[in-house]
């Protein structure tokens, strides 16, 4: 599998499929807000909010501050993944992950993260951490990331509309 690092060339590919890839994901945590806390979270679109955070996570990688790499098996950007650093506490994070629809269920995603976790440890991490939702539109990422050996630690986060 061919894995290069970000450029800026690739992103209008990359909005693309992680747009497509996020979908499922977004109706799921629809579904499961309240729905003035989605709106609240989300008041122009989760599309809008989620192509931000895909640009942000871009533009961090060009500027130094994240990593991000790009699966590229014929060319065409078809899964990135981005990661940060965090010296002080020695821990890294898979920041950001995302596969084509197409392309999911072929290890491209396990692929794509055990690369990030390579560049972790040669960058003197001890610890990866990467965090995810607990709704079902996040099982998919869960088994990913437990089949690659992340131990989960139990978190719950509350909401209230004020």
């Amino acid at each position: 599998m061919n894995i290069e690092p970000y450029q800026t060339k690739f992103l209008g590919a990359i909005l693309d499929l992680g747009l497509r890839a996020w979908t499922p994901v977004f109706a799921s945590i629809e579904r499961e807000l309240a729905p003035e806390l989605y709106q609240t979270f989300y008041p122009d679109g989760w599309r809008v909010s989620q192509a931000q955070a895909i640009t942000s996570v871009c533009a961090a990688a060009v500027s130094g501050e994240m990593a991000v790499w790009v699966s590229l098996p014929h060319g065409v950007p078809v899964g990135f993944v981005a990661a940060k650093l965090d010296p002080p506490t020695q821990m890294g994070e898979v920041y950001m992950v995302a596969v084509d629809p197409d392309c999911q269920g072929r290890g491209m995603g396990s692929a794509l993260i055990t690369h990030a976790l390579g560049w972790l440890s040669s960058q003197g991490m001890g610890v990866a951490m990467v965090e995810t939702g607990g709704d079902p539109g996040h099982e998919p990422a869960r088994r990913t990331y437990e089949k690659l050996g992340f131990g989960l630690w139990p978190t719950a986060r509350y909401f209230k509309r004020l």
